[in-house]
């Protein structure tokens, strides 16, 4: 299947470069209907009995400035995940002329680069002054806001939904920042039950595909965790005929690598490399609620799975609707996928 197939033209006006507020006051696109709503609405559309699942995980501060000792020269890492007490996958830019065994410093915190880059990945050994690295970076790190967003945040916790719990990802799951307490309140009135999960959001989150053939494209690694509470309440939902509802594409990635047949999962973490496309058949989610993805992604590559070829109608006119697009832009609820 050709990378090309999930490209579309999309305008930069078309990219927000602003916060709603409130959040649920983000438009909604019915994907059954192409009908118009807002995410305040998301409760009345959906049935009693139906479960929204949602990714519980916190972007860490993950965005590191410094500079490398030996020669001044100015340094960054977003800090990718975490693989071990010291070492850590990270993103280092720029990646030009770094090779294994360079030192980094960033504030109280030192590097050493242990393999030579790879698509600008690196594996690095980080140590703090005192204490735990992990502990620093809510004071040496920023939060790392999307490369395509130009505009100032008034409060970093905009980039964190309502449910952020544990700390782990390299960006926010967006599908997740339209929820408010009001929205969370109209499921609990509508007989809507809501579980979490876990998935750390990494590096494809940022990264196009760059090879012609989706199939030869490697997705990056994911670090999950499926709470027993969440496992079950996706079994009671079975029992009673609801929905699988998940919230983002991390969710969707999620409940489907821990499926388990019957519509369940499992139990438990592990990590996915799970690439959702075209003929993929879903075992556990019925619906979703999704933002709008940049071209050629994997994520686009998901929503074409779901929708089939509805997807392009479904963007066609959210563009000539003026939707708001990327990661705080505004969603599109998918309740009759084609692939269940």
């Amino acid at each position: 299947m050709r990378t090309e197939e999930f490209d579309y033209e999309l305008p930069k006006g078309a990219i927000a470069q602003a916060a709603i507020d409130p959040r649920d006051a983000a438009r909604l696109l019915v994907a059954s209907s192409l009908r118009d709503r807002t995410f305040r609405d998301l409760p009345e559309l959906l049935n009693p009995g139906d479960l929204v699942v949602v990714n519980r995980t916190r972007v860490r501060a993950a965005r590191l400035t410094g500079q490398k000792p030996a020669t001044g020269g100015a340094v960054e890492l977003l800090l990718l995940r975490r693989l071990d007490m010291e070492r850590w996958e990270a993103l280092i830019r720029p990646a030009r002329r770094v090779r294994a065994g360079v030192t980094l410093e960033f504030d109280d915190i030192r590097g050493v680069v242990l393999n030579e880059p790879a698509d600008g990945v690196v594996t690095v050994r980080l140590t703090a002054a005192t204490g735990d690295v992990e502990d620093l970076l809510p004071v040496s790190g920023e939060i790392p806001l999307p490369p395509y967003f130009h505009g100032e945040l008034d409060d970093p916790e905009r980039y964190q939904t309502v449910f952020a719990k544990t700390v782990g990802s390299a960006a926010a799951p967006t599908a997740g920042l339209h929820f408010t307490p009001t929205v969370v309140a109209g499921l609990a009135s509508r007989g809507v039950e809501i579980a979490e999960v876990d998935l750390e959001v990494g590096l494809d989150t940022f990264r196009p595909m760059s090879v012609d053939n989706i199939e030869e494209h490697h997705i990056h690694r994911e670090r999950y965790e499926i709470p027993q509470a969440a496992a079950a309440a996706v079994a009671a939902t079975r029992r009673r005929r609801g929905r699988v509802v998940a919230v983002g594409t991390t969710v969707i990635r999620t409940l489907e690598t821990a499926a388990c047949g019957d519509g369940l999962v499992r139990a438990g973490g592990g990590e996915s490399e799970l690439f959702i496309r075209p003929g993929y058949q879903l075992g556990v989610v019925d619906a979703a609620v999704t933002n709008f993805h940049a071209p050629r992604t994997t994520l686009i590559a998901l929503v074409a799975a779901m929708l089939g070829s509805r997807w392009r109608d479904a963007y066609a006119i959210a563009l000539e609707r003026g939707y708001r697009f990327l990661s705080f832009g505004d969603a599109m609820l998918i309740d009759q996928p084609v692939n269940r």
